[in-house]
């Protein structure tokens, strides 16, 4: 399916999710991710920044850059069919 990588929730609880995709919109990058133990779940959708140091940050987004990012993740998911 995709890379699985660690990531920790606010309490610090480690939380294993797959990486189903990375897209970018409009020069700004986006990931795709499942959680590992629930495939059945939703399909989580967060902006990569870069912090100071070169590191990714993976931030939460409004409704409407939601909307945008999910038809572009979509149409990505619909390609990869065909």
């Amino acid at each position: 399916m995709g890379e699985r990588h660690l990531f920790y929730d606010e309490l610090g609880n480690e939380i294993e999710f797959i990486v189903k995709a990375k897209f970018t919109l409009d020069d700004t990058d986006y990931v795709a991710l499942l959680p590992a133990d629930d495939i059945e779940s939703y399909t989580y959708i967060l902006k990569i920044e870069i912090d100071d140091n070169g590191d990714e940050l993976l931030v939460g987004i409004d409704d409407e850059e939601l909307i945008d990012a999910q038809k572009t993740y979509e149409e990505l998911m619909k390609e990869n069919l065909q």
